[in-house]
Protein backbone atom coordinates (compact mmCIF):
# COMPACT_ATOMS: atom_id res chain seq x y z
CA UNK A 1 0.00 0.00 0.00
CA UNK A 2 1.78 3.50 -0.48
CA UNK A 3 0.55 5.16 2.34
CA UNK A 4 2.34 2.16 4.36
CA UNK A 5 5.64 2.50 1.87
CA UNK A 6 5.32 6.24 3.21
CA UNK A 7 5.25 5.55 6.55
CA UNK A 8 8.10 2.86 6.41
CA UNK A 9 10.09 5.39 4.31
CA UNK A 10 9.16 8.09 7.55
CA UNK A 11 10.25 5.55 10.11
CA UNK A 12 13.75 4.54 8.71
CA UNK A 13 15.07 7.99 8.61
CA UNK A 14 13.67 8.80 12.06
CA UNK A 15 15.54 5.57 13.04
CA UNK A 16 18.61 6.38 11.29
CA UNK A 17 18.06 9.86 13.08
CA UNK A 18 17.94 8.37 16.76
CA UNK A 19 21.66 6.56 15.29
CA UNK A 20 23.20 9.57 14.79
CA UNK A 21 22.02 11.24 17.90
CA UNK A 22 22.90 8.00 19.78
CA UNK A 23 26.33 8.45 18.10
CA UNK A 24 26.89 11.87 18.71
CA UNK A 25 25.55 12.11 22.44
CA UNK A 26 26.96 8.78 23.75
CA UNK A 27 30.38 10.54 22.99
CA UNK A 28 29.76 13.28 25.41
CA UNK A 29 29.17 11.69 28.14
CA UNK A 30 32.29 10.54 28.40
CA UNK A 31 33.48 14.00 29.28
CA UNK A 32 30.59 14.62 30.96
CA UNK A 33 31.70 11.67 33.57
CA UNK A 34 34.78 12.97 33.50
CA UNK A 35 33.90 16.05 34.94
CA UNK A 36 31.55 15.43 37.46
CA UNK A 37 34.50 12.17 38.96
CA UNK A 38 36.15 15.52 39.76
CA UNK A 39 33.41 16.76 42.07
CA UNK A 40 31.74 13.66 43.89
CA UNK A 41 32.80 9.99 43.60
CA UNK A 42 32.29 7.91 40.83
CA UNK A 43 29.26 5.35 42.11
CA UNK A 44 27.77 8.38 43.47
CA UNK A 45 27.78 9.73 40.48
CA UNK A 46 26.52 6.84 38.68
CA UNK A 47 24.28 6.12 41.18
CA UNK A 48 22.55 9.38 41.02
CA UNK A 49 22.41 9.44 37.61
CA UNK A 50 20.44 6.09 37.39
CA UNK A 51 18.29 6.55 40.14
CA UNK A 52 17.21 10.00 38.29
CA UNK A 53 17.10 9.07 34.90
CA UNK A 54 15.67 5.02 35.82
CA UNK A 55 13.01 6.96 38.54
CA UNK A 56 11.62 9.42 35.44
CA UNK A 57 10.86 5.83 33.46
CA UNK A 58 9.37 4.16 36.45
CA UNK A 59 7.10 7.06 37.17
CA UNK A 60 5.65 7.17 33.26
CA UNK A 61 5.43 3.79 33.56
CA UNK A 62 3.26 3.70 36.44
CA UNK A 63 1.81 6.51 36.70
CA UNK A 64 0.63 7.02 33.21
CA UNK A 65 0.59 3.59 31.51
CA UNK A 66 -0.61 1.90 34.99
CA UNK A 67 2.46 -0.97 34.55
CA UNK A 68 4.07 -2.80 37.10
CA UNK A 69 7.32 -5.34 37.02
CA UNK A 70 5.57 -8.88 37.07
CA UNK A 71 6.83 -11.15 39.36
CA UNK A 72 8.65 -13.87 36.80
CA UNK A 73 10.21 -10.31 35.74
CA UNK A 74 11.69 -9.22 39.03
CA UNK A 75 14.36 -11.44 38.80
CA UNK A 76 15.12 -10.58 34.80
CA UNK A 77 15.36 -6.91 35.93
CA UNK A 78 17.66 -7.11 38.79
CA UNK A 79 20.41 -9.30 37.56
CA UNK A 80 20.52 -7.05 34.14
CA UNK A 81 20.57 -3.99 36.22
CA UNK A 82 23.47 -5.48 38.05
CA UNK A 83 24.75 -6.51 34.97
CA UNK A 84 24.64 -3.58 32.53
CA UNK A 85 24.36 -0.94 35.18
CA UNK A 86 26.13 -1.80 38.63
CA UNK A 87 28.62 -3.34 36.83
CA UNK A 88 29.21 -2.25 33.33
CA UNK A 89 28.27 1.25 33.71
CA UNK A 90 29.72 2.09 37.11
CA UNK A 91 32.90 0.82 36.09
CA UNK A 92 33.17 2.98 33.08
CA UNK A 93 32.80 5.81 35.41
CA UNK A 94 35.42 4.64 37.47
CA UNK A 95 37.47 3.95 34.59
CA UNK A 96 37.29 8.24 34.22
CA UNK A 97 38.70 8.59 37.42
CA UNK A 98 42.09 7.27 36.20
CA UNK A 99 42.45 8.31 33.02
CA UNK A 100 41.36 10.75 30.05
CA UNK A 101 37.65 10.25 28.83
CA UNK A 102 39.24 9.55 25.17
CA UNK A 103 41.12 6.85 26.39
CA UNK A 104 38.24 5.11 28.15
CA UNK A 105 35.84 5.55 25.21
CA UNK A 106 38.67 3.56 23.17
CA UNK A 107 38.50 1.10 26.07
CA UNK A 108 34.69 0.57 25.97
CA UNK A 109 34.60 0.61 21.95
CA UNK A 110 36.35 -3.32 22.20
CA UNK A 111 32.97 -4.14 23.41
CA UNK A 112 31.28 -5.75 20.21
CA UNK A 113 35.25 -7.92 20.17
CA UNK A 114 34.28 -9.06 23.34
CA UNK A 115 30.56 -10.09 22.15
CA UNK A 116 32.31 -12.04 19.62
CA UNK A 117 34.68 -13.67 21.75
CA UNK A 118 31.56 -15.05 23.63
CA UNK A 119 29.71 -16.47 21.21
CA UNK A 120 32.28 -18.14 19.64
CA UNK A 121 34.02 -19.52 22.76
CA UNK A 122 31.90 -19.52 25.60
CA UNK A 123 28.42 -19.99 23.78
CA UNK A 124 30.43 -21.93 20.49
CA UNK A 125 27.54 -20.34 18.32
CA UNK A 126 30.02 -19.29 15.45
CA UNK A 127 33.06 -20.22 13.91
CA UNK A 128 36.36 -17.95 13.42
CA UNK A 129 37.02 -16.66 10.13
CA UNK A 130 39.87 -15.12 9.16
CA UNK A 131 38.96 -11.77 9.11
CA UNK A 132 37.43 -11.95 12.69
CA UNK A 133 40.53 -13.28 13.87
CA UNK A 134 42.95 -10.58 12.35
CA UNK A 135 39.96 -8.17 13.28
CA UNK A 136 40.18 -9.56 17.01
CA UNK A 137 44.14 -8.64 16.72
CA UNK A 138 43.63 -5.40 15.56
CA UNK A 139 41.65 -4.28 18.06
CA UNK A 140 43.68 -5.33 20.91
CA UNK A 141 46.63 -3.72 19.28
CA UNK A 142 44.69 -0.43 18.31
CA UNK A 143 44.00 0.06 22.33
CA UNK A 144 47.79 -0.82 23.30
CA UNK A 145 49.19 1.96 20.51
CA UNK A 146 46.82 4.71 22.63
CA UNK A 147 48.13 3.72 25.86
CA UNK A 148 52.01 4.39 24.10
CA UNK A 149 52.16 8.09 25.52
CA UNK A 150 50.81 6.75 28.77
CA UNK A 151 53.71 3.95 29.47
CA UNK A 152 54.90 6.27 32.39
CA UNK A 153 51.80 7.06 34.10
CA UNK A 154 50.27 2.95 33.80
CA UNK A 155 53.80 2.20 35.83
CA UNK A 156 53.90 4.50 38.65
CA UNK A 157 50.28 5.87 39.14
CA UNK A 158 46.97 4.57 38.92
CA UNK A 159 46.29 4.57 35.55
CA UNK A 160 46.30 0.79 35.29
CA UNK A 161 43.14 0.76 37.44
CA UNK A 162 41.69 2.78 34.78
CA UNK A 163 42.24 0.40 32.24
CA UNK A 164 41.27 -2.42 34.74
CA UNK A 165 37.72 -1.19 35.08
CA UNK A 166 37.66 -0.07 31.99
CA UNK A 167 38.05 -3.96 30.44
CA UNK A 168 35.51 -5.03 32.71
CA UNK A 169 33.22 -2.97 32.18
CA UNK A 170 32.99 -3.66 28.76
CA UNK A 171 33.10 -7.15 28.91
CA UNK A 172 30.05 -7.23 31.54
CA UNK A 173 28.36 -4.49 28.91
CA UNK A 174 29.46 -7.71 26.14
CA UNK A 175 27.87 -10.39 28.25
CA UNK A 176 24.54 -7.84 29.35
CA UNK A 177 23.74 -7.36 25.61
CA UNK A 178 23.99 -11.41 24.35
CA UNK A 179 21.73 -12.25 27.86
CA UNK A 180 19.27 -9.19 27.13
CA UNK A 181 19.01 -10.23 23.55
CA UNK A 182 18.29 -13.66 24.86
CA UNK A 183 15.74 -12.74 27.57
CA UNK A 184 14.24 -9.81 27.72
CA UNK A 185 11.70 -10.41 24.83
CA UNK A 186 9.07 -10.55 27.07
CA UNK A 187 9.31 -7.17 28.26
CA UNK A 188 9.00 -3.36 26.84
CA UNK A 189 12.32 -2.29 26.21
CA UNK A 190 11.24 1.13 27.41
CA UNK A 191 9.66 -0.70 30.56
CA UNK A 192 12.91 -2.88 31.31
CA UNK A 193 15.32 0.14 31.00
CA UNK A 194 13.69 2.24 32.77
CA UNK A 195 13.44 -0.17 35.78
CA UNK A 196 17.17 -1.66 35.46
CA UNK A 197 18.56 1.45 35.73
CA UNK A 198 16.53 2.40 38.98
CA UNK A 199 17.32 -0.74 40.76
CA UNK A 200 20.89 -0.05 39.77
CA UNK A 201 20.49 3.49 41.06
CA UNK A 202 19.03 2.43 44.34
CA UNK A 203 22.13 -0.01 44.62
CA UNK A 204 25.07 1.97 44.02
CA UNK A 205 23.64 5.20 45.75
CA UNK A 206 23.28 2.47 48.97
CA UNK A 207 26.47 1.19 48.31
CA UNK A 208 28.40 4.29 48.03
CA UNK A 209 26.24 5.49 51.63
CA UNK A 210 27.72 2.43 52.96
CA UNK A 211 31.39 2.96 52.07
CA UNK A 212 31.32 6.00 53.10
CA UNK A 213 31.98 7.26 49.23
CA UNK A 214 29.79 9.78 49.44
CA UNK A 215 29.25 13.50 49.55
CA UNK A 216 25.81 14.66 51.03
CA UNK A 217 23.73 15.57 48.47
CA UNK A 218 23.37 19.87 49.80
CA UNK A 219 27.19 19.77 49.59
CA UNK A 220 27.31 18.82 45.89
CA UNK A 221 28.59 21.78 43.94
CA UNK A 222 26.68 23.04 40.87
CA UNK A 223 28.96 21.60 38.47
CA UNK A 224 28.47 17.46 39.84
CA UNK A 225 24.80 18.69 39.62
CA UNK A 226 25.41 20.12 35.94
CA UNK A 227 27.16 16.56 34.99
CA UNK A 228 24.51 14.40 36.53
CA UNK A 229 21.61 16.89 35.10
CA UNK A 230 23.40 15.93 31.49
CA UNK A 231 23.96 12.20 31.88
CA UNK A 232 20.33 11.94 33.21
CA UNK A 233 18.47 13.70 30.11
CA UNK A 234 21.13 13.52 27.82
CA UNK A 235 22.68 9.88 28.75
CA UNK A 236 19.77 7.91 29.94
CA UNK A 237 17.34 9.43 28.60
CA UNK A 238 17.63 11.08 25.07
CA UNK A 239 20.39 8.76 24.02
CA UNK A 240 19.15 5.57 25.33
CA UNK A 241 15.73 6.20 24.09
CA UNK A 242 17.10 6.61 20.81
CA UNK A 243 19.12 3.61 21.28
CA UNK A 244 16.03 1.58 21.68
CA UNK A 245 14.35 3.12 19.25
CA UNK A 246 16.53 2.60 16.40
CA UNK A 247 17.26 -0.81 17.24
CA UNK A 248 13.27 -1.96 16.57
CA UNK A 249 13.69 -0.80 13.77
CA UNK A 250 16.77 -1.07 11.64
CA UNK A 251 19.39 -4.29 11.68
CA UNK A 252 21.54 -4.20 14.66
CA UNK A 253 25.18 -3.90 12.30
CA UNK A 254 23.56 -0.67 11.08
CA UNK A 255 22.76 0.93 14.67
CA UNK A 256 26.25 -0.56 16.05
CA UNK A 257 27.60 2.22 13.82
CA UNK A 258 27.42 4.24 16.95
CA UNK A 259 30.82 1.86 18.29
CA UNK A 260 33.05 3.40 15.54
CA UNK A 261 32.13 6.98 16.12
CA UNK A 262 31.74 7.64 20.20
CA UNK A 263 35.21 7.28 20.47
CA UNK A 264 36.13 9.72 18.18
CA UNK A 265 33.13 12.29 19.82
CA UNK A 266 35.03 11.70 23.34
CA UNK A 267 38.78 11.60 21.80
CA UNK A 268 37.89 15.28 19.85
CA UNK A 269 35.75 16.95 23.11
CA UNK A 270 38.30 15.77 25.37
CA UNK A 271 41.09 17.25 23.81
CA UNK A 272 39.04 20.52 23.34
CA UNK A 273 37.33 21.03 26.91
CA UNK A 274 39.69 19.36 28.71
CA UNK A 275 43.02 19.54 27.08
CA UNK A 276 43.21 16.00 27.04
CA UNK A 277 46.74 14.12 24.74
CA UNK A 278 45.71 14.25 21.10
CA UNK A 279 49.07 12.57 19.93
CA UNK A 280 49.60 10.28 16.54
CA UNK A 281 49.50 7.45 18.92
CA UNK A 282 46.30 8.24 20.53
CA UNK A 283 44.70 8.80 16.71
CA UNK A 284 46.30 6.16 14.96
CA UNK A 285 45.65 3.49 17.89
CA UNK A 286 41.72 4.78 17.88
CA UNK A 287 41.83 4.03 14.02
CA UNK A 288 43.58 0.54 13.99
CA UNK A 289 40.83 -0.52 16.99
CA UNK A 290 38.08 0.90 15.06
CA UNK A 291 38.84 -0.86 11.73
CA UNK A 292 39.27 -4.16 13.87
CA UNK A 293 35.72 -3.61 15.45
CA UNK A 294 34.58 -3.14 11.93
CA UNK A 295 35.78 -6.12 10.50
CA UNK A 296 34.68 -8.22 13.27
CA UNK A 297 31.08 -7.29 12.91
CA UNK A 298 31.75 -7.37 9.17
CA UNK A 299 32.84 -11.06 9.26
CA UNK A 300 29.42 -11.89 10.86
CA UNK A 301 27.36 -9.89 8.56
CA UNK A 302 24.85 -13.09 7.14
CA UNK A 303 24.90 -12.54 3.23
CA UNK A 304 21.54 -11.85 1.42
CA UNK A 305 19.43 -13.93 0.27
Amino acid sequence: MPGQTRINKSEKSKALFAVGVVSILWGTTWLASKIGVDYIPPLQLSGLRHFIGGGLYVVYFTFFRKMFPQKHQLWQIFWMSILMFVISNAFSVLSVKYMPSGIGSVVGAIMPIWVVLFTGLVFNKVKFKRKTIVGIAMGFAGVVITFFDFIEHIMYTDFSLGILFGVIASIAWALSSLLTAKHAKDMDPYFSLGWQMFVSGCLLSLFSLITGEFVPLSQIPINAWLSIGYLVLIGSVIAFGAYVYALKRLPTSLVSVHAYINPIVAIILGNILMQEKLTAFIVGGTMITLWGVYLVNNSFKKPKA
